[in-house]
Formats: C-alpha cells, sequence, structure tokens
C-alpha cells in the first residue's frame, strides 16, 4: 500500500507490521468463519493420505515429497538450508533462537513430516517491524542516500487454478503462485535471476525455500539439488 502511495504522488509513508500467536502449532484461531485455507486441505487430502502432523507441516512436507520424486532432491538437500539458516542465526541479534546445529543433528532430529525434521520447521513467533517507504526526492532532501535502498518493483499476487485442481502438491504450498509473481516482477524490472546477489525468502518450513528457488528462477527445479550443493 506505501509503494502505491508513493507511485500515486505522496513523499513519505510509514510500514507498520505486527503479529500475536497462540503457543503451539498453528491452530484455527475463529472457528465460526471459514477457514482460509479450507479449499488448500481439501485438494492436498484428495492426493495425498491425513497423517497426524500439523497441518501447516503436511503441506509443505508434502511439497518437499513430490519435489523429491520429481526433481530427485534428497533428504540432505532439505537438511542443508536449516543448517544454512540456523548458521545465520548466530550472528542475528534478533532472532528468536541462536544455536547452531550440525548437518547431522538437524538429520537426526525427530521426523515430523515428509523430508522434514523438527530443526526444519519453524516456531511460532511474536514479532513486529517497521519501514519507511519515501520518494526518491524524500530521500535526497533529507539526505538518506547511506541508509536507503531502492524498491526496483514490487508484485502482489494470490492463489491460482492450478493450485486447487489437485494435481500438484507443490502448488498448493505456493509453486505456481510464487512462479507467476517472479515472471511478472522480471519482466517489470528488466532483470533476471542471474542480477539477484542475495535473496532472503520465508523459511517457515526448509522445503518452502527449497521450492521456491526454482519458483523465482534461481535455478531450474531439476537442478535445485546442485543449486544447494553449491
Amino acid at each position: 500500500m506505501c509503494y502505491k502511495l508513493i507511485q500515486a504522488g505522496d513523499d513519505c509513508t510509514l510500514a507498520v507490521g505486527f503479529e500475536k500467536m497462540a503457543p503451539g502449532s498453528l491452530g484455527i484461531a475463529f472457528p465460526k468463519q471459514t477457514f482460509p485455507l479450507d479449499k488448500h486441505l481439501k485438494n492436498m487430502y484428495s492426493m495425498v493420505e491425513k497423517t497426524k502432523a500439523p497441518w501447516a507441516c503436511q503441506i509443505f512436507g508434502n511439497a518437499g515429497i513430490e519435489h523429491k520424486e520429481k526433481f530427485g532432491t534428497n533428504d540432505i538437500h532439505f537438511a542443508m538450508i536449516g543448517y544454512k539458516n540456523h548458521k545465520h542465526s548466530v550472528n542475528n541479534p534478533y532472532s528468536q533462537f541462536r544455536d547452531e546445529y550440525t548437518l547431522e543433528q538437524i538429520l537426526a532430529s525427530p521426523k515430523i513430516h515428509g523430508p522434514l525434521t523438527k530443526l526444519q520447521c519453524c516456531p511460532t513467533s511474536d514479532g513486529a517491524a517497521a519501514a519507511i517507504v519515501c520518494s526518491e526526492k524524500f530521500m535526497k532532501e533529507h539526505k538518506l542516500e547511506d541508509q536507503a535502498i531502492e524498491i526496483l518493483g514490487m508484485v502482489v499476487t494470490t492463489d491460482i487454478e492450478t493450485t486447487f485442481n489437485g494435481k500438484s502438491l507443490m502448488a498448493i504450498a505456493g509453486y505456481d503462485m510464487t512462479k507467476a509473481a517472479a515472471t511478472k516482477l522480471w519482466a517489470k524490472t528488466g532483470k533476471s535471476p542471474l542480477d539477484v546477489q542475495v535473496c532472503e525468502l520465508h523459511d517457515c518450513f526448509a522445503a518452502n525455500e527449497l521450492i521456491t528457488y526454482g519458483a523465482l528462477g534461481l535455478c531450474k527445479d531439476d537442478k535445485t539439488g546442485q543449486f544447494i550443493d553449491k
């Protein structure tokens, strides 16, 4: 919204976000209202058997299973993502947990669903953040060049038909939606994945990050394992 306001002529806006969560696995906060992921889960359980794992773990764990079957990734590739992210947390004073684990510890932690072990799954968290979004003119007037990050482009999308057609567990986890957004973004900015030097991805589960590499075009899906190995 702030991005759109700046495009429309405003000079300075403030984006604020916060989240307050209940302890434990994600549940249904408003049981009298339609659950936002009702169709996602219905589609998923039309393709695979329901397990006792938390439903969010099943969504991403099943996407990981499909990726392994289609593209030859293995459990170590998923664990490597957890290893990398835990390693980064040691240097982040805002990280909820700042514990480093070996690859062996991540692989040996309790299995949750599919390739996912406990140390590849996020905990629930409370948090908040704010960012000033301003025009280039405002930035220069206030001599903020040393703090500014330029937004070259932004795309917002939502689930598409293939999320619900009963053919892909990766699509249920957001692969097709992400690919559609990324394709629009590369076209909008005139950039390509080869221009990306740093990428920050939502890593609620290692499988989410892994399938998103290909969706963003950072690598070909059948080369994801090699991408991680490198």
